[in-house]
C-alpha cells in the first residue's frame, strides 16, 4: 500500500467533516492515564540510511527459531516446506482475493478451496469438510457448540490431556453458552482413562472430544472411545493432528462424528504462533449443522464445471439467529498452502513425512532412555512427541539449550504439576537431523552429569 502523507490543510479538512475542533478531541474518549503525555522519548531525527542500520543493529540481536533446532511442538511444528507452496502462494491472483461472492469471476479461488476440502476429506475419510476456520482452538470450540446444537445438550466431556491453551478457548465459548465441560482424567500411562469416561457418560452429554495424539504425545484408543460415546448417546469429536493420519487410522474409520485440528503443520509456517488454520469435518448428516460455508461444484446451463458457495450458515449470509456461527472467513490463503503442500507431496511422501517424525521421534527417546536420571513416563505410545522428565533444574537447561541453538521443547510443569517442574513436552518432525538429535542428547547428558 501506497503512503500518502497528509498536509496540515488535509487533516483541518478531515476534522471539519467529522465535526471536530482538533486531535486532541478526537481523543477525549480516552482514559487520560492511557495517553502519553508529551512527546515521546524518540530522540533527534534520523536520515533514512541511519533508520535502515539502525533496524538492522536491533533484528540482529534476534534469534530466530529458523536458525534453531526446533523441537517445539504442542500443536505448532517446524516441518520442511516444499519450494513449490511459496511460489503457488505468490500468485497475485490468490494473494490479493477475498471472500469469493461473485462466482462467475472467483472460479480460481473457489476451486482451490474446493481441492482443499476434498483433500481434507480423504485425509480424514470423512464425508464432508466445510472451507476452513481460524485455527484448531477455534475449530474445537465450533465443534462443541455444533454438537450442543445437533444433540440439544449442554455437556461436553472433554480429555485432560488436552492443550491447555485449546482448554481455554474452549472455556471461554462454553461460558457464554451456559455449556458445562467436565474433564476427563488420563491414566498413568498418559492416556484417557475409560473407566471415569464410562461413568461420565452416564449423565447425558453432547459429546465426547479424543484428542489422537493427545496433548502428551500419546496415542488414544479412539475405537474404544468412540464406542463407548455411542453407547452412551454422545457424538465423538476428534481433535487430530493431520500428519499423524498418514500412518494412525482416519477419524472416519472408527465413525467419528465431527473432525476438527490444527492445519498449520501442513505447509504453513510457524510464524511465531500464526496464522494458523483450522479444519474440520463431518458426516453428510450434519453438513447443514457446520459453521462457515462449504463450496460445491456444479455446471453451467452449458454443461461445463464450475464452483459455487453453498449452505452458507454464517450470519453475513442469513438471518443472525439461524445462524450456525458468527465465523467470517475461510483462511483462504492458509488453506490452499495446506492443498498445495499435501498435492506437491502426494500420498507417498505425506507418509514419508510422517514416517520420518515418528522414527526419529523414537530415536530420540531411545537416546534418553539410556540416559541416568533422565525419565520417561509414558512409554512409547506415541506418534511424534513425547515427555521426558529431566533431572536438573530447567530455567538452568534452557539457558543452555539455547546457547547451542536448541529449542529443547514446552516446560509442562506449571499445567501438568504432577509432572513434575522438570517436565518438557519434545517433539521431533522430519526436519531433525541425527547431528541435531545426537546434540539434544549430550545436553541432557551434560545436565545430568551436574545433579
Amino acid at each position: 500500500m501506497s503512503y500518502v502523507q497528509n498536509t496540515d490543510e488535509d487533516r483541518k479538512e478531515m476534522l471539519k467533516a467529522i465535526g471536530a475542533a482538533d486531535m486532541e478531541q478526537l481523543l477525549d474518549p480516552i482514559d487520560p492515564a492511557l495517553r502519553v503525555q508529551g512527546e515521546l522519548a524518540l530522540g533527534p531525527g534520523m536520515s533514512e540510511a541511519e533508520v535502515i542500520a539502525l533496524t538492522r543493529e536491533l533484528a540482529g540481536k534476534n534469534r530466530p527459531a529458523s536458525e534453531a533446532a526446533s523441537f517445539l511442538g504442542g500443536g505448532i511444528y517446524d516441518r520442511y516446506i516444499p519450494a513449490v507452496v511459496r511460489y503457488v502462494l505468490s500468485r497475485s491472483e490468490f494473494y490479493t482475493s477475498y471472500t469469493p461472492y461473485q462466482a462467475e469471476v472467483s472460479q480460481g479461488t473457489l476451486q482451490a478451496i474446493y481441492e482443499y476440502q476434498s483433500l481434507i476429506c480423504r485425509l480424514t475419510a470423512m464425508e464432508s469438510a466445510n472451507a476452513s476456520m481460524y485455527d484448531g482452538a477455534t475449530s474445537l470450540a465450533e465443534a462443541m457448540l455444533m454438537a450442543c446444537n445437533i444433540k440439544r445438550r449442554s455437556r461436553i466431556l472433554v480429555p485432560e490431556a488436552l492443550s491447555p491453551a485449546v482448554r481455554a478457548v474452549l472455556e471461554s465459548y462454553a461460558a457464554g453458552k451456559g455449556i458445562v465441560i467436565e474433564g476427563i482424567p488420563f491414566t498413568e500411562s498418559g492416556t484417557m482413562d475409560l473407566a471415569r469416561l464410562e461413568e461420565l457418560l452416564s449423565v447425558e452429554s453432547a459429546a465426547v472430544v479424543c484428542a489422537q495424539p493427545n496433548y502428551l504425545g500419546l496415542i488414544e484408543e479412539a475405537g474404544e472411545i468412540a464406542r463407548l460415546a455411542r453407547d452412551g448417546g454422545a457424538l465423538l469429536v476428534s481433535y487430530v493432528d493431520p500428519v499423524s493420519l498418514a500412518v494412525l487410522t482416519p477419524p472416519g474409520e472408527y465413525e467419528a462424528d465431527i473432525v476438527v485440528g490444527e492445519g498449520q503443520p501442513l505447509g504453513n509456517p510457524q510464524n511465531f504462533g500464526g496464522p494458523l488454520l483450522g479444519f474440520m469435518a463431518t458426516r453428510k448428516a450434519y453438513m447443514r449443522k457446520c459453521p462457515g460455508r462449504l463450496i460445491s461444484a456444479t455446471v453451467d446451463v452449458e454443461g461445463r464445471r464450475g464452483y459455487v458457495m453453498t449452505l452458507q450458515t454464517r450470519e453475513q449470509h442469513i438471518r443472525r439467529e439461524k445462524a450456525t456461527s458468527n465465523i467470517c472467513t475461510n483462511e483462504g490463503l492458509c488453506a490452499l498452502t495446506a492443498a498445495s503442500y499435501l498435492t506437491s507431496l502426494g500420498e507417498s511422501g505425506f507418509r514419508e513425512v510422517a514416517m520420518q517424525s515418528m522414527v526419529k521421534s523414537h530415536t530420540l527417546y531411545r537416546m534418553f532412555s539410556e540416559l541416568p536420571g533422565c525419565r520417561l513416563p509414558f512409554g512409547e505410545n506415541f506418534f511424534q512427541e513425547f515427555v521426558v522428565t529431566l533431572p536438573s533444574p530447567l530455567d538452568r537447561f534452557m539457558e543452555a539449550a539455547a546457547a547451542r541453538r536448541l529449542l529443547p521443547g514446552i516446560p509442562l510443569g506449571d499445567d501438568f504439576p504432577a509432572l513434575g517442574a522438570g517436565a518438557l513436552l519434545v517433539a521431533v518432525t522430519e526436519k531433525r537431523s541425527r547431528a541435531e538429535l545426537e546434540r539434544y542428547r549430550d545436553l541432557v547428558s551434560e545436565a545430568g552429569g551436574e545433579t
